[in-house]
């Protein structure tokens, strides 16, 4: 397959940096607050964009390769669901106005970009020049599955995060945002704003997700270019996919169960690869299954919570006091 051309490399990252240059220079030049709607349908664009990448693959390289971007594509978008979970944490966190998060987030991907592309490069290289290191990915992913399942979930504190410790010895930060602005000058001085240190934490957690999603592709294909595109669509789609399920991650109390089990399933496979190759599409469709399953099973688990859900009578003869929002420091 010839996947491995130099040329096919150059031209797909130059569409990725035309397409991103346009999102942020053209689509969403000035700040604003990302309506549902308009998020649905920038979903709704990258969604389009990846399945027509994908017949793309298919007429070029044949059907096998794009079993495997569609089935890569799903699983990296389906864990990047968690990523989006913990994301809407850090933002509520440090209270970022919701007309700056998308440069929050444009910024964040372009450096996961370049993140996942080294890690891709890397484990291509080692997979291919020392074939056991599949078992260490396997029981990775089994273990990080087995771990998401049972571990309690733990409060968030970014202000015990390392990298935020370290940017606050390394550079002064200010106390309040100054606009969509990371940097600025008081008196001279260079100084970060909080939003700076936003993007440092969701640039490390996408870090730390990759270290799941990567070798979990890997389980369904070694082909570096399929890896890599299968990404990188995902990644793309992320922003808007974040301001369409932000809002209602909440309803989806079983989803990281699902995606536990996707985790754990797709490590089997990897320790399994010598002895019995699991077939891509019975691959795709137990992870579409599991998928399916743990969004029904929520749904239903939401629909009942709401409805045994006391309802609350205010009276109406005490005033309620506005709430102020403004940025933590």
């Amino acid at each position: 397959m010839g996947t491995q051309s130099i040329w096919l490399w150059l031209g797909f990252n130059l569409f990725v940096l035309v397409m991103l240059a346009l999102d942020l220079g053209v689509f969403h030049r000035k700040a604003h607050a990302i309506s549902v709607k308009e998020a649905l349908g920038w979903s709704a664009f990258w969604i389009t964009l990846a399945l027509t990448f994908n017949v793309g693959i298919y007429f070029w390289f044949g059907p096998q390769p794009a079993l495997e971007f569609f089935t890569g594509y799903l699983i990296e978008k389906s864990l990047s669901v968690d990523n989006i979970f913990v994301i809407a944490l850090i933002f509520s966190y440090f209270a970022v106005p919701t007309a700056y998060q998308h440069r929050v987030l444009f910024w964040g991907i372009l450096g996961a970009l370049v993140m996942r592309g080294a890690l891709i490069l890397v484990g291509a290289v080692l997979l291919k020049e020392f074939h056991w290191i599949i078992y260490i990915f396997g029981a990775f992913l089994v273990f990080t599955g087995l771990k998401m399942a049972f571990a309690k979930d733990e409060k968030l504190n970014p202000e015990d995060n390392p990298v935020v410790k370290l940017v606050r010895r390394l550079i002064p930060v200010t106390d309040a945002y100054d606009g969509q602005r990371f940097f600025l000058r008081v008196g001279g001085k260079l100084m970060a704003t909080p939003l700076f240190l936003v993007l440092m934490l969701v640039e490390t957690t996408d870090l730390i997700f990759a270290v799941d999603s990567i070798p979990a592709i890997f389980a369904v294909t070694q082909d570096p270019f399929i890896v890599y595109t299968s990404n990188v669509f995902a990644i793309l789609g992320l922003r808007s996919l974040y301001f369409v399920l932000a809002g209602v991650m909440d309803k989806f109390h079983y989803l990281k169960l699902g995606l536990a089990v996707i985790l754990s399933l797709v490590g089997v496979k990897m320790l399994l690869i010598d002895l019995f190759k699991i077939p891509t599409p019975v691959s795709l469709g137990v992870i579409a299954a599991v998928l399916a399953i743990a969004v029904l099973a929520s749904l239903v688990h939401a629909r009942r919570t709401t409805d045994h859900e006391p309802e609350v009578v205010l009276p109406t003869e005490i005033p309620r006091k506005p709430t102020s929002l403004g940025p933590s420091s």
